[in-house]
């Protein structure tokens, strides 16, 4: 594009004239739209690769950023509505490709590109920045298991950070009722493109922020999922400061981004990893049915037990009881001396009866004579009650007495009585005690019966003590005297 010359103004030298000859001239202005229309004509669609080196985010939402390579630099910019549908995030050290248009900016008499989309200049280079925030995070310890935190058995409440239309919480919510149903909260994000590491982070932290008392039930495990991609899909789980808010979190976290063969950098420093979102689900909570049947196995287990403790009681019970006599055995004298002191009792009454009626009828029978007869009679009754019942008592209470001081003396001979003054019993092989050294040959095996359980033991040979020599006594040696004060 040629540039054309501004015409002479009037009074001014003739471009013939002057140190100038004819050369044309142009104010600042005139020439830097000059140049800007020619650079934009003839660069109107260009994409350049290079490594993006400052990369700066204004207050109102545009980026400007440098490309360079190893003998050049270029100025670039996004405006804020296209940096909003990019691809990928512009980072520092980060190789891409940049399509745009080329323009110059008049005020710093510099040529720079507007940039309509990024994308990075291969899988390589992001992988290289992949490796290096990896290598970057691990020297601090976030990816150390020491600092990962377990899930519980059973959590209450689950969080999931994803997109609420996507058909990955539709198969967390599937699975989870297929194996324990439990509450579920939903934090609706973005899980590609430039704004998804922030809405996740933001996800992450105000699950953390929920008070366990409020009225919001606080997550006990957090699910961070989203389905598969490719690398530069899955890219904005490589974030560092995503990274780093899932390893700030308080709450064990399930990080299930992409498929089996998908690694991003939040699965490195997730309290878990999980191929797949469902299988986040599945590592999240038990299985319900598995979890009844073991608490009827052991419920089983523990009836058994019970029944085995229960039987071996009553056998101990009837072991014990072996000495006394049965009690329908003891109560059988008693019964019948009762019995009889009945039958005498009502004989007496009844003679008693006879021969007061035979008074009476030798008596002559006025009301006055009759009344007080029979009061006499009632009294005399009344006596002779108290005292068969006093007699019963007594031989009841004397009865009892005896059968308790029979069980206490059954009690003072049985043998774990002396074990507990810190005696033992020896029992044979068969569980029969050894009274004897006879009854304990060479070679023989025992049981040493404490109070607080048994000892094997085995007897051998002990040799014949050595007797020691007896000094003879010195002669003419007199014997000490002690004194008594």
């Amino acid at each position: 594009m040629a540039l054309r010359p501004k015409p002479p103004s009037p009074g001014s030298p003739s471009p013939s004239n002057g140190a100038g000859g004819n050369v044309a001239e142009f104010s600042v202005s005139e020439l830097s739209s000059q140049i800007k229309r020619m650079i934009e004509g003839s660069f109107e669609h260009v994409r350049v690769r290079g490594e993006l080196g400052r990369v700066v985010i204004a207050a109102s939402g545009h980026v400007y950023l440098d490309l360079k390579d190893d003998r050049a630099s270029l100025s670039g910019v996004i405006w804020k509505g296209q940096a909003a549908r990019l691809r990928i995030k512009p980072e520092q050290g980060l190789e891409i490709i940049a399509t745009g248009r080329l323009t110059t900016f008049p005020g710093q008499s510099k040529y720079q590109i507007v940039i309509e989309s990024l994308e990075p200049a291969g899988a390589g280079a992001l992988m290289a920045l992949f490796e290096e925030r990896k290598k970057k995070l691990a020297a601090e310890g976030l990816f150390d298991e020491s600092r990962k935190k377990p899930l519980p058995f059973l959590p209450r409440t689950i969080g999931v950070v994803t997109s609420p239309s996507g058909a990955v919480i539709r198969d967390i919510l599937h699975r989870l009722r297929d194996r324990f149903p439990v509450h579920v909260l939903v934090w609706p994000s973005l899980v590609q493109g430039e704004k998804a590491p922030q809405q996740i982070i933001d996800g992450i932290e105000g699950f953390n922020r929920l008070s366990p008392n409020g009225s919001v039930p606080r997550p006990d495990v957090l699910i961070v999922a989203r389905g598969g991609g490719s690398l530069e899909d899955l890219w904005g789980f490589n974030d560092e400061a995503l990274a780093r808010a899932v390893a700030a979190s308080t709450i064990p976290l399930i990080s299930a981004v992409g498929h089996e063969t998908d690694t991003t950098l939040i699965d490195y420093v997730a309290d878990k990893r999980a191929p797949t979102p469902s299988a986040a689900a599945e590592m999240a909570v038990p299985v319900r049915t598995e979890i009844l049947s073991e608490l009827n196995r052991k419920n089983q287990r523990l009836v058994s037990l019970a029944g085995r403790q229960f039987d071996h009681a009553s056998m101990r019970l009837t072991a014990a009881t072996r000495g006394l006599g049965k009690a329908d055995r003891l109560l059988e004298t008693p019964t019948q001396q009762l019995d009889r002191a009945e039958q005498d009792l009502k004989r007496g009454r009844a003679h008693l009866l006879q021969r007061r009626q035979n008074q009476l009828s030798a008596l002559r029978l006025t009301p006055n004579a009759l009344t007080r007869e029979m009061a006499r009679q009632a009294q005399s009754l009344e006596s002779l009650t108290s005292r068969a019942q006093k007699s019963f008592n007594r031989l009841w209470q004397d009865k009892r007495n005896r059968l308790e001081h029979a069980s206490a003396l059954l009690k003072s001979y049985s043998y774990k009585n002396i074990l507990e003054r810190g005696f033992a019993l020896v029992l044979d092989e068969k569980a029969q005690p050894i009274r004897k050294a006879a009854a304990a040959p060479d070679g023989a095996d025992a049981i040493v019966r404490f109070i607080d359980g048994d000892r094997a033991i085995h007897f051998k040979s002990q040799g014949a003590p050595t007797k020691k020599k007896r000094k003879s006594p010195k002669k003419n040696v007199a014997p000490k005297q002690e004194s008594l004060f």
